[in-house]
């Protein structure tokens, strides 16, 4: 065992994991399918590291009562809430008031700050402020549930149809991408169908797709640019991070996904750093993130979104890349656990 990993290990904490109903790992894994331990990576992850790492720890799952959450604070007082939910009544935009309700009780935990999460779970919203603090990001607008799709007159064809709070490419799939009217009026009506809420329409930037993570609190750490990248896609096919390159292992071979260090020259590296730290703090954002980039062959790159509390599975995007600046996984998750019990609310400002 290395100096560090004793040093992470030195202090025995109580960690009580918080998770969405359903989401908990099951006691047999080698029983799940291929697809099914896939969908249950990054808590699996976690938690067999906070295992190793020699806390104790305790697994609560929430769908739509907050009262239990303080039962078990109460009960059990841990030091720290490690939080791994991503919506709360089967919402994802009201993920936000749980950690409210946590900051309330004046209980440390990870991840972004209510405030954060407002501003950056609604896409259109953070792209006004960054668009205010001249941060380029693709021309947009927003289609509410039930209307029609009514063009601006600044967006032009292609362009490419979301859901306005949805993360993790929830409805993003190659028609995604519209070429005329009829497309995005059928592809808006999707949305909201299918989806729910709101649809975010926006102006499709052919490019690469990079990501860049970015942790802490006051003083930031941004990892290196991180880039999707499929090997057997069609010349013809523009390139998608859809749902299914996300989170379907059989997919992703089929296409030949892989994920590394970004190539880029060493301007637009450092573009990226500065960029990516000016944004996650106009966003008022903490804990940690990943901010999803187009970056054109000029190498201008545009804000697509900014996602707090990203996957942070061992094989992710944002674990990879902190590996490969020497934070191994272990060392990981003991810093954004440090991150949460130093985050001080009035010193994170817009």
């Amino acid at each position: 065992m290395t100096a560090k990993r004793r040093r992470l290990k030195r202090r025995r904490m109580r960690v009580l994991v918080l998770l969405e109903t359903g989401t908990k790992p099951p006691d047999d894994l080698d029983s799940l399918t291929e697809q099914e331990r896939h969908d249950f990576k990054m808590e699996t992850d976690v938690l067999t590291t906070l295992d190793a790492l020699g806390h104790d720890v305790r697994v609560l799952e929430i769908k739509h009562e907050l009262a239990p959450i303080k039962e078990a604070l109460e009960e059990w007082k841990p030091h720290v809430v490690f939080n791994l939910i991503e919506g709360f009544f089967g919402l994802r935009e009201l993920d936000q008031h749980v950690v409210s309700y946590l900051e309330l009780l004046l209980v440390p935990y990870t991840g972004c700050n209510p405030r954060g999460l407002v501003l950056a779970r609604d896409k259109a919203l953070a792209k006004k402020v960054l668009t205010y603090h001249r941060v380029p990001v693709p021309k947009f607008d927003v289609v509410r549930a039930g209307r029609r799709a009514k063009r601006a007159k600044p967006l032009t064809f292609p362009m490419i149809v979301k859901s306005l709070t949805e993360e993790a490419s929830v409805g993003i799939a190659q028609a995604s991408v519209v070429w005329d009217d009829a497309e995005l009026d059928a592809r808006v009506k999707f949305i909201h169908d299918n989806i729910g809420g709101d649809a975010l329409i926006e102006e499709f930037i052919d490019g690469r797709e990079i990501y860049v993570g970015v942790m802490g609190n006051d003083r930031l750490t941004v990892l290196p640019p991180w880039e999707f990248v499929m090997t057997k896609k069609d010349d013809g096919t523009p390139l998608i991070a859809s749902s299914r390159a996300k989170w379907d292992p059989r997919y992703q071979r089929q296409v030949g996904l892989k994920t590394g260090p970004a190539q880029l020259s060493r301007k637009s590296r450092e573009k990226l750093t500065k960029a990516s730290r000016e944004i996650y703090r106009l966003l008022g954002m903490s804990g940690y993130a990943r901010l999803d980039y187009r970056v054109t062959d000029d190498e201008e790159a545009y804000l697509l979104e900014a996602n707090p509390n990203p996957q942070i599975a061992k094989d992710e995007d944002f674990a990879l890349s902190a590996k490969y600046i020497g934070i191994d996984y272990a060392a990981l998750i003991e810093q954004l656990m440090r991150f949460g019990m130093n985050y001080v609310p009035s010193r994170i400002n817009c």
